[in-house]
């Protein structure tokens, strides 16, 4: 295997294998003293990380090493849950002396990025920043995989689990382009006569009712749950259902706000004064401006609440309203010290978690079948990243192979757009590319 660089991680269509999807090859060009593998894995139900860990270890290592050399990073932290012993165990006799491991805390949201900086190394990443102003890097445990294998592949692949209401929860190997369905049986099918799926996962994933919808490189997880699932019926209140009855039922008691995550790091967000916003016009008052700073976890939401009322959904329309009028707020106040008073004894529990949002009954495991999953057609999205969708390289009756480029990002001015490559995950012929997504059957 080849030198990682940073051509190799751009050339591979290396992107965050959860959430934005953000150019990994962009995040490793920035310079930081610690790159931290996010491993805490917080999402309920899901094991994709752990199970990866266990099976990939040297490659994951290989991806920490190879970014803490491109960020001239001088440590390397592996930032797991204190809870899988036998995983911790695996890695020490594995870890290079300028890496180590930092046991967390079983709790929600461990795996936001802010939190795990300030769990690892004590930092506060400032309102409206990112890790690199605290000179630190973080990459998840599947991202580091294909950091690690950038010289030699391109990501084709995606591991995911599949829990909830189904007949085996499981984490699969899978070509990128499948659909959820094929996973749905893949895991023995579901165990509700009328699933629903929740993609991502339950705190912070979105409800799919196209089932055919095709897994990209940001697909972590498929939750199955039954139509009346309290998940499910939340997911589904429109903005006037939720306006309605946050009006007329907040009573200002702030719990959402003495749980919330970012306002724990000391930064100006308070969802129970977000919720005055639907009783009262309060356009441009810190009240709303600090919505901007939500990182959307839901824990206000789906647990902190105790009428069941939706800070988390206000926020967001704020916060997306905010963008839209390009209304930022600048400078904002900022409490560093906030969190050593707070955060220690206000985190959620993760049994507590599961069992307020009606996950105790689910099995909560998820072993990782290790054969890739096999199917003849695969749709590949043009744009699985964070930034301009890819332009198509291939037309309708092409031959391409797995690895094969089909997708580049745009030039403008001789730059190419913030984005990544995106590779043909199965040999076969292009059938079609429409909307955005190129279509290849074996």
């Amino acid at each position: 295997m080849g030198d990682i660089t940073i051509d190799t991680v751009r050339s591979a269509g290396v992107v965050g294998a959860g959430g934005a999807g953000f150019p990994t090859h962009v995040k490793l060009s920035g310079k930081a003293d610690t790159v931290i593998i996010n491993a805490a894995e917080c999402e309920p139900l899901l094991h994709k990380d752990k199970e990866v860990l266990k099976r990939y270890a040297e490659q994951v290592l290989a991806g920490l090493a190879g970014a803490m050399k491109l960020t001239g990073a001088s440590r390397g932290v592996v930032g797991i849950k204190e809870k899988y012993h036998d995983v911790i165990d695996l890695l020490r006799p594995r870890l290079a002396a300028d890496m180590d491991i930092a046991p967390l805390q079983d709790a929600y949201p461990a795996g936001d990025e802010f939190i795990l900086v300030y769990d690892v190394l004590g930092r506060v990443v400032p309102p409206g920043g990112i890790p690199l102003n605290v000179s630190a890097v973080v990459m998840n445990v599947e991202t580091a995989v294909n950091v690690a294998a950038s010289p030699a592949r391109p990501v084709t692949e995606k591991f995911i689990t599949v829990a909830g209401a189904v007949a085996e929860p499981v984490t699969l190997r899978v070509p990128i382009g499948v659909t959820l369905n094929q996973l749905l049986a893949a895991a023995g099918g579901a165990s509700v006569a009328d699933p629903c799926f929740i993609v991502g996962g339950v705190m912070m994933g979105y409800l799919e009712d196209n089932h055919d919808a095709l897994v990209d490189k940001t697909t972590g997880g498929l939750i199955v749950l039954g139509w009346d699932h309290v998940i499910v019926r939340r997911r589904r209140q429109d903005w006037a259902q939720i306006a309605r009855i946050g009006r007329s039922a907040c009573d200002q008691c702030s719990f959402c706000t003495e749980l919330c995550p970012r306002y724990l790091l000391g930064h100006p967000i308070e969802p129970h004064r977000a919720m005055r916003s639907l009783g009262f016009n309060l356009t441009g008052e810190p009240n709303v401006l600090g919505t901007a700073f939500c990182c959307e976890c839901n824990l206000c939401s789906l647990y902190s609440c105790p009428e069941d009322l939706d800070p988390r959904n206000v926020c967001v329309r704020n916060k997306r309203r905010l963008a839209s009028e390009k209304k930022r707020w600048e400078n904002p106040p900022f409490n560093p010290s906030r969190p050593t008073l707070h955060m220690a004894n206000r985190k959620a529990p993760m049994k507590r978690l599961i069992r307020k949002i009606g996950l105790a009954g689910f099995t909560n495991v998820g072993p990782l079948e290790e054969k890739l999953l096999a199917t003849r057609r695969v749709g590949i999205k043009l744009k699985q990243h964070l930034g301009a969708p890819c332009e198509p390289l291939v037309q309708a009756g092409q031959k391409v192979a797995k690895g094969q480029e089909i997708g580049r990002s745009p030039v403008t001015d001789g730059k190419p757009a913030l984005g990544a490559p995106v590779h043909a995950s199965i040999d076969g012929t292009v059938e079609a590319v429409r909307d955005g997504v190129v279509w290849i059957v074996a």
